[in-house]
């Protein structure tokens, strides 16, 4: 099945959605609960880790629903990215209007309600889109071109909160000389990514809905009905896969570097680097821009090298970028409140891990060629379910150290001023966390073979085995 590039285009689209989403919770969910909201530090690695090891859990289930799913009309898919595209936005904006002056007691239980509310929603959207990515192609190449286009959104959806979102919401007032601290401008946040969420979430919806006769039907899982123990099956049985579990490892581990930049992120330039609302945007700007306009880089990269030397290439920048970091944090009092010494580090990093986002999908869409020659199925939303139960269940982990970490070093909320050995283990944590997660990363992939002469044979052996 061919696709076009405005159908390519409308498909990526929808990661526009789930980034924001995503990066609004990771990058501010901790500061507004801890800082704005005044809730105690441990209390907010619970509700966070709790929020994120639901999501975890959630999605191989959803994955496994979504597989078994099948409506004449909507097919596996779009049933389900079409209710995630309103409860979304919905859930969102509600999170973001809890009110500072409500007793402590009443904050907790809402934050923890209204984020496993979230992620759930969260998961009914992303898990079977991105299984459909998977579906909309078998050429090797072009896999990684929709995964480039979706990227690119996904980054757009990561640079809003982070960058538009510190000059648009966060400036200072006179009652608040730190923007971040101002509880409105979280509820202006809040409702202006809910609105572009829904907007993008339907494009994605019906640019995409033609190609459902198109698609793979219903998969054939021993059963067609879910149980849990049908969804821990599907799950060994994926990691029997080794490619598939080569790439889940080395992902896993290379998101910990983006969830402790989410978590600690915002405290570290803060106060550790101590820039204002206008310098950290044009940090994480610079990061991010040089992340997506390096996508079809990377894709280039990708078709002359192959998809695993391109990632070891993207893990050896990125590694570096890290390197950079750490000098940046050990000499932090020389360039405290100048951005631009921080530039180095946005460019290296932005490079190097705008490698690292398209192709592990990729990869894991060649893995299922594997399977489907082994077994005649496809389970999609099974492989991906569990790509992002590993990745959010390390993210689940780093969120719960973070609030006990903030805790232990004497991080205190309302203070502009940190004690000093605070600032400088924050910054530490993430150097140190960063390197460690890319060279396990580098590990992972040693062992991964499979190129695109692999892949073809496997393609022309499977299209064999479905004429006979």
């Amino acid at each position: 099945m061919q696709i076009s590039r405005f159908s390519k285009l409308g498909y990526g689209v929808g990661n526009l959605s789930y980034g924001m989403i995503y990066q609004i919770i990771g990058s501010y969910i901790i500061f507004f609960s801890n800082v704005v909201l005044g809730i105690n530090s441990k209390l907010v690695g619970v509700i966070v880790s709790l929020s994120v090891l639901w999501d975890s859990i959630s999605d191989p289930i959803m994955g496994y629903v979504s597989d078994i799913t099948y409506t004449k009309k909507l097919g596996r898919r779009h049933l389900y990215i079409l209710i995630g595209s309103i409860g979304m936005p919905i859930v969102n904006l509600s999170m973001w209007m809890i009110n500072p002056e409500w007793p402590e007691n009443i904050k907790f239980v809402l934050l923890l309600v209204e984020l496993l509310l979230l992620k759930t929603f969260v998961t009914v959207y992303a898990t079977p889109y991105t299984a459909l990515g998977a579906e909309l192609s078998s050429d090797y190449n072009e896999r990684t071109s929709i995964q480039g286009i979706k990227t690119v959104f996904f980054l757009l959806g990561l640079t809003f909160p982070t960058v538009l979102g510190m000059f648009l919401f966060f400036n200072p007032t006179p009652e608040y000389e730190i923007g971040q601290h101002n509880p409105s401008a979280y509820v202006s946040m809040g409702l202006t990514s809910s609105i572009i969420a829904v907007v993008m979430g339907m494009i994605c919806y019906y640019s995409t809905k033609k190609y459902i006769p198109y698609l793979t039907k219903t998969t054939k899982i021993k059963e067609d009905k879910f149980n849990i123990l049908s969804v821990i099956k599907e799950f060994i049985y994926s990691l029997n896969n080794r490619y598939y579990k080569y790439v889940v490892i080395a992902y896993l581990f290379t998101n910990i570097s983006s969830a402790l930049i989410n978590s600690l992120g915002l405290h570290v330039f803060t106060y550790t680097f101590k820039l204002n609302n206008n310098g950290i945007a044009i940090v994480f700007g610079t990061l991010f821009a040089i992340s997506i306009i390096s996508q079809p880089l990377w894709v280039n990269i990708s078709k002359k090298l192959d998809k695993k030397p391109t990632m070891m290439l993207g893990l050896g920048i990125s590694i570096l970028g890290s390197l950079i970091f750490l000098v940046l944090v050990l000499v932090k009092n020389y360039v405290e409140g100048k951005f631009y010494f921080m530039l180095p580090f946005s460019v290296i990093t932005g490079l190097g891990t705008g490698g690292l986002y398209a192709l592990p999908y990729s990869m894991i869409a060649d893995s299922i060629d594997v399977e489907e020659l082994d077994t005649g199925v496809r389970t999609e939303g099974v492989y991906y379910g569990f790509l992002t139960f590993a990745y959010k269940l390390s993210q689940a982990i780093t969120i719960f150290f973070t609030g006990i970490l903030l805790d232990e070093i004497n991080f205190v909320p309302d203070a502009v001023v940190q004690p000093e050995s605070t600032l400088l283990i924050m910054g530490l944590t993430i150097a140190f966390g960063s390197l460690f997660g890319f060279l396990v990363s580098v590990i992972s992939y040693i062992p991964y073979d499979l190129n695109k002469n692999k892949v073809n044979q496997i393609q022309k052996k499977i299209l064999e085995k479905s004429k006979t």
